[in-house]
């Protein structure tokens, strides 16, 4: 992010944790980062890391008994501390957030006519019908749908159409800052670059922000300007997406990277074991039971967060200060000795 740009979010140490019989589930616990107009950030990582309750946290969307703390500012707010009220307010109309699997978003009783105007009408209740109209169509236009499918109900659209609608809902508002989660899943490859273009012609049509959540490093490649690599409720790595994939810095990121099939691809690599249990994980690094690079020091001490070559963060103790390093914490765990869950 540019020095001289204000970001649209600027997120601190942000935590999200849902109460269970077996204590509080850390599912976000400590993320920070900074979001600038017109870019967009690709948020990585395995199933169960955080990334779709971090989306969602920031939407104020969570389901009841999830608590949530930090920092979020936007607009000069922290829309954190805001009023259920205020948060409404902004929802929608500064704040946008494109669900995966549009299909049980969508009302099959209502026409998507009926959707587009439901949503403009709750923060713009006196536009005239002709222009709430007109600004559907428009938005429908930019994503590709014909104005002949205005009247149409969500089941008589294909799986890549009703991913465009709930893109354009989300879009009609001009939120400048909006959350897609998983937008291309289930689509197939064809479908999802044309999802992935619309994407990138966000910035060039609405100089949105946006938080990119998606399993798929390659269309965080191609769409992104900066990844977030998420492990175990943090952002263990995050910088310009060329750099971060060029130079990874964190042994997690390059295992993730090398795990990616792609046209080169000879052989099959996978991460042995699985992300932790985020009710009582693993002391130190979060990451040293699976970590093929893991040291005596990453199993009892936090990371250092340090910034990363080429701009970005990065918390590994690999890459931090020797001199915070207690003695013998240098020396690398044995692979027997890590916790590694059986491949099964």
């Amino acid at each position: 992010m540019s020095a001289q740009q204000e970001p649209v979010i600027s997120a601190r140490d942000v935590r999200v944790w849902y109460g269970t019989t077996r204590g509080a589930i850390r599912a976000v616990d400590g993320v920070s980062f900074d979001l600038a107009p017109g870019e967009t950030l690709g948020l990585v990582g395995e199933s169960g890391c955080g990334k779709s309750t971090l989306g969602r946290g920031l939407m104020g969307l969570l389901p009841k008994g999830a608590k949530r703390d930090g920092e979020v500012m936007f607009q000069g707010k922290d829309i954190l501390s805001l009023s259920p009220k205020a948060a409404y307010a902004l929802r929608g109309h500064e704040l946008g957030m494109i669900f995966q699997e549009p299909l049980t978003r969508l009302n099959p009783l209502m026409r998507i006519s009926q959707h587009f105007e439901e949503a403009i009408r709750q923060h713009e209740p006196k536009l005239p019908k002709a222009e709430v109209t007109e600004r559907a169509l428009e938005t429908m236009r930019l994503m590709g749908i014909p104005p002949t499918r205005y009247k149409s109900y969500p089941h008589e659209f294909s799986g890549g159409m009703r991913q465009r609608l709930m893109i354009a809902l989300a879009l009609v508002l001009r939120p400048a800052f909006v959350v897609a989660d998983e937008p291309t899943t289930a689509l197939d490859v064809l479908v999802e670059s044309q999802i992935v273009q619309i994407l990138n012609d966000l910035r060039r049509n609405f100089n949105t922000s946006l938080l990119l959540i998606t399993h798929n490093v390659g269309i965080v490649a191609e769409a992104c300007d900066r990844v977030a690599v998420m492990y175990a409720g943090r952002i263990v790595e995050q910088g310009r997406v060329s750099d971060v994939f060029a130079n990874p810095q964190h042994p997690y990121t390059r295992e993730l990277l090398r795990s990616t099939i792609s046209l080169s691809t000879t052989g099959l690599n996978f991460i042995p074991g699985a992300p932790p249990d985020l009710v009582d994980p693993p002391e130190g690094c979060r990451f040293h039971p699976r970590c093929p690079d893991a040291m005596n020091v990453c199993a009892t001490k936090d990371p250092v967060n340090i910034e990363r070559p080429g701009g970005g963060r990065v918390e590994c103790w690999l890459r931090g200060p020797e001199e915070l390093i207690p003695p013998g914490g240098t020396e690398k765990l044995k692979q027997e000795e890590l916790a590694v869950a059986d491949e099964a």
